[in-house]
């Protein structure tokens, strides 16, 4: 049995890992190889190209690289050919895996579609569209399965798979000691993103939001748990020169979530990472002038984050664009400590939220549809 994957960022690189590893242990003999990153790597999965060097967003960043990605279809597609996989495993990166994918069709090979795109927010045609070139797709959040059934896609959500991976290792009392958060003190968490975009659009703003909540609240300290593809000497600076004091960390980030007190991020996984751990959020969202043009277009959503779209509600605050700004990051900070009762209504709202994500088990759940899929069995 061989298994292509392909997976574009740092997030799709953690899931494929777990995917991975689940398929090998159901099928010890199957040949796994793609496009992926260190962690699909360590898991037994044979990289033709690393997505470390891949990671943009934006219409107009995608533009700028367009011939670098070109480039890497055709990479890939020379594996295909070559290498002849069973299934192709494409893992969210959705418009350059469904590129690959109308190869993958055209040369006979099964696809097997896990997180597909977000019909359900935007372009909800590509749905029907997708629908003649996947075999089969899993989702991992419930409210993507309508427009996907109704384009007649062979669909299903078995669960999330953040429910078995976030899991903090320390007791509250261990993780302050091992911080060495100072008794009184106030932790907050900066999660600006792991792309470059993202720090360049997001984390200016957030430091000079982190700035004023430091002004107003003293014993406030903050943390920023560095990713893997974050450029830490280039955030040290940003920070430096917005005179905030940020200390870097490199591990139990989950069991640093559990302590703080309310985090500024960026939209993305770590928002809904954060919400089973119940740490609120304040979420920011900013994309370039063109690529926020197109997205406005196109886009049709009553919330961005994921925590709110699961419950359709402002369960916690979200600042998009322009309104991502010192004042308002500010203002909705204030809240965390300045209104009784705040903090814990929005945990509770965070703990409902995580309770429509399903049971454990979703990545073992998955693995198996994956090499019954291989098989040329499908669901």
């Amino acid at each position: 049995m061989k298994i292509m994957f392909s997976a574009g960022e740092a997030s799709g690189d953690l899931h494929g890992a777990r995917l991975a590893e689940g398929v090998r242990r159901l099928a010890p003999e199957a040949e796994l190889f793609g496009f992926g990153g260190a962690q699909m790597e360590a898991a037994g999965v044979r990289l033709v190209a690393d997505c470390a060097a891949y990671s943009v967003m934006g219409v107009w960043e995608v533009l700028l690289n367009l011939s670098r990605i070109l480039s890497l279809l055709n990479l890939l597609t020379d594996a295909m050919k070559r290498e002849k996989p069973d299934l192709l495993v494409l893992i969210d990166y959705p418009d350059f895996n469904w590129r690959l994918a109308k190869r993958a069709k055209a040369l006979g090979v099964r696809v097997f579609s896990y997180i597909p795109p977000s019909a359900w927010a935007w372009r909800k045609g590509r749905a029907k569209n997708c629908a003649k070139l996947a075999d089969e797709f899993v989702a991992i959040f419930p409210f993507e399965l309508p427009v996907y059934e109704a384009a007649g896609a062979n669909i299903s959500f078995v669960g999330n798979p953040l429910v078995d991976t976030v899991k903090p290792l320390m007791t509250e009392e261990e993780a302050r000691a091992f911080f060495g958060v100072p008794s009184g003190a106030y932790p907050v968490l900066l999660m600006p993103g792991s792309r470059k975009q993202e720090i360049s659009l997001v984390f200016p703003t957030m430091l000079q939001g982190a700035r004023r909540i430091k002004d107003e609240k003293p014993e406030t300290v903050f943390y920023l748990p560095v990713a893997q593809g974050m450029d830490q000497a280039r955030m040290e600076r940003m920070a430096a020169e917005a005179g905030v004091e940020v200390v870097f960390t490199h591990e139990h980030t989950y069991d640093l979530m559990r302590i703080a007190r309310f985090a500024l991020a960026t939209s993305g996984t770590v928002v809904m990472e954060a919400a089973l751990l119940g740490l609120p959020c304040i979420v920011l969202y900013r994309l370039s002038p063109v690529s926020y043009f197109f997205g406005r277009l196109l886009v049709n959503v009553k919330y961005f984050s994921l925590p709110n779209i699961l419950l359709d509600e402002m369960a916690q605050p979200e600042l998009l664009q322009d309104e991502a700004n010192p004042d308002r990051i500010f203002e909705e900070a204030c809240r965390f400590w300045a209104e009784p009762g705040y903090r814990e209504s929005v945990r509770k709202k965070l703990t409902a939220a995580c309770e429509k994500l399903g049971p454990p088990g979703a990545s073992e759940r998955v693995a198996r549809r994956i090499v019954d899929a291989a098989s040329g069995r499908t669901a």
